[in-house]
């Protein structure tokens, strides 16, 4: 069965291809062979730039040609890999031979077997991987949640004067601002996109134990530690572990899932708010012309953006989780257990991706009704009476709390009436009565915040 948008297991390459698209250049299969190749190139020229003395008269007018083999990178290139690796029943030697043949072609056969010099299959994996998550994340994902933050500070200030009636328990509480309340999201991303800069990609680069132990028994006279820094830090653009068994750590990967997971999470909060805001009829959304919202309800339109936000975060959310807590772990020096789940890095990355675009959809359909606000602030007067009770507490009146408990905890509705009639009513100079007759549950917002 030919492998299409219809005929694909994973949503991620069937029904949300076009969302996802972008990450193929990074997580695909295609991808990992030309990161593989672009690591086994760029290392050997390294080794000719250190120099080795094998490698003293290579030509450095074969860098570029070589540079040529990811650079131009081709299905072509990647399908031989493939038919190599049906043999050898080894992916990262089949990189190897990939570019010895490139050498033979070249005329560069007495070089050749500087390739993969000294390395096992982990230094490859541990820079190939990472290097694919930070382009990935650099390229597609960050200017995706830079976009949704974008917009939400648009709208937070879009909306900074409409007051909002406050809902603390489901319950009406004091009011506030819908900008303000949008804002809060902006800077809950803001402080996690922040934290997100401070983890580096790491790397392990040290060969079959981490020690360059058979670099070290070939050249005892090289450091092989600051060549291996200078290479994974300043060529690849990475952070080397210093210290590491076969395969690298995977803790700064940890961190920077558990980070993306927070970001989830605080994007989850704010898809459920936006629903529940539609369902109260606070926004109204943009109809699009031809759209049904149910097959059995024409009247329908239904936030299903957020809904499938919400779904794709959460997906995301538990395959970041796991991988957080897998790959830190291997058996003494090292168990396979990671390679398998770390081809999977680039699914909850395509996952959060769709969330965030749903979620922009979302946002960029949305009608805010402010007639709908103000009809809830004037249907909820009870709600200044905080206010009413620490004016009165300021002025020294005796059990000003109980008082207003005592008004507005009946089965009797508060309005702006009741309100002025308990003012009228107190034992307390005009100037105070005046006072608190402008509070109004539509001005009782508190300071702008932002």
């Amino acid at each position: 069965m030919e492998l299409n948008n219809l005929t694909a297991i994973s949503p991620i390459d069937g029904r949300y291809r076009k969302q996802t698209q972008d990450f193929a250049e990074f997580f695909s299969e295609s991808a990992l062979i030309k990161y593989r190749i672009l690591i086994e190139v760029e290392y050997f020229i390294s080794l000719c730039e250190l120099p080795l003395p094998q490698l003293v008269d290579f030509d450095n007018s074969n860098y570029e040609k070589l540079r040529k083999l990811y650079k131009e990178f081709e299905l072509s290139e990647a399908t031989r890999v493939k038919e190599i690796e049906s043999v050898t029943n080894h992916d990262v030697k089949a990189i190897e031979y990939l570019i010895k043949e490139e050498f033979d072609k070249l005329g560069l056969q007495k070089f050749k077997e500087f390739i993969h010099f000294g390395l096992t299959s982990q230094d490859i994996n541990n820079t190939a991987f990472p290097k694919m998550v930070k382009d990935a994340y650099e390229t597609v994902l960050m200017p995706e949640m830079n976009s949704v933050v974008d917009r939400l500070t648009e709208l937070a200030n879009d909306w900074k004067n409409i007051p909002m009636l406050a809902r603390t328990h489901g319950q009406p509480a004091s009011p506030t601002k819908l900008g303000k309340e949008i804002y809060v999201f902006v800077e809950r991303l803001q402080n996690q996109i922040n934290s997100l800069k401070e983890i580096p990609f790491g790397a392990k680069f040290g060969g079959a134990t981490g020690n360059f132990n058979a670099h070290f028994v070939a050249y005892p006279n090289t450091d092989w530690k600051a060549f291996g820094n200078k290479y994974v830090n300043e060529t690849l653009g990475l952070h080397r572990y210093q210290v590491t068994t076969q395969i690298e750590h995977y803790d700064y990967f940890a961190a920077l899932c558990d980070n993306l997971k927070r970001i989830g999470t605080i994007l989850i909060d704010l898809d459920r708010d936006m629903w529940t805001y539609i369902s109260m009829g606070y926004f109204s959304q943009k109809i699009k012309k031809g759209e049904i919202g149910s097959s059995a309800m024409p009247h329908k339109v239904n936030p299903i953006d957020y809904e499938n936000s919400e779904g794709n975060l959460g997906l995301a959310n538990a395959i970041f989780d796991h991988l957080a807590m897998k790959l830190p772990i291997s058996r003494m020096q090292r168990d396979l257990t990671d390679s398998t789940v770390s081809r999977n890095m680039g699914v909850p990355f395509a996952h959060m991706l769709i969330g965030l675009k749903s979620l922009m959809k979302g946002i960029n359909k949305v009608i805010v009704r402010p007639e709908t606000f103000e009809a809830d602030l004037e249907e909820n007067w009870a709600v200044v009476a905080e206010a009413i009770q620490t004016i009165l507490r300021r002025e020294a009146f005796p059990n000003p709390y109980e008082a207003l408990k005592a008004l507005t905890r009946t089965n009797e509705k508060i309005t702006a009436t009741s309100i002025a009639n308990f003012i009228d009513e107190l034992d307390v100079n005009d100037e105070i009565k005046a006072e608190l007759r402008k509070i109004t549950p539509h001005n009782f917002t508190g300071m702008e915040m932002f």
